[in-house]
């Protein structure tokens, strides 16, 4: 998972792709964090992301990397997960999200993790290598 985590960390911004109904969704997200072996993200259960998930948990994730100019495809279904530990090292890392999803907002950060899930970081030239 660390190889996974370093390239999105490189990247920077990675997208995450949904359906909603018949038509695809895709945005930024930028928050992610590796413990206990697995990659976590989130998304806020207030927004149309969340509800498109739970409906249909397949989702991928991509992402770029200027350097070496490979990219991601990380593609699984999402799990959530209430996970205050999770939760408490992305607000670390991203403090300005604390606000956001306080007791005050009634707002609630979702944790989520991949399984069943396969990762490839694939060049320029098509080669792909599976992590």
């Amino acid at each position: 998972m660390s190889r996974l985590h370093d390239f999105i960390d490189e990247a920077g911004i990675f997208f995450l792709a949904t359906e909603d109904g018949n038509q695809p969704k895709i945005r930024p997200l930028g928050a992610h964090v590796e413990m206990g072996g697995k990659e976590y993200f989130t998304v806020g259960d207030f927004k149309p992301v969340y509800r498109q998930m739970a409906e249909n948990p397949l989702v991928e994730i991509a992402a770029f990397t200027s350097s070496d100019r490979k990219w991601l495809r990380y593609t699984g279904r999402a799990v959530f997960e209430d996970n205050d530990e999770v939760r408490e090292k992305i607000f670390e890392a991203l403090p300005h999200l604390r606000a956001a999803y306080s007791p005050e907002s009634g707002r609630k950060m979702m944790i989520f993790t991949l399984e069943d899930s396969v990762a490839r970081i694939i060049d320029m030239a098509g080669n792909e290598e599976i992590i």
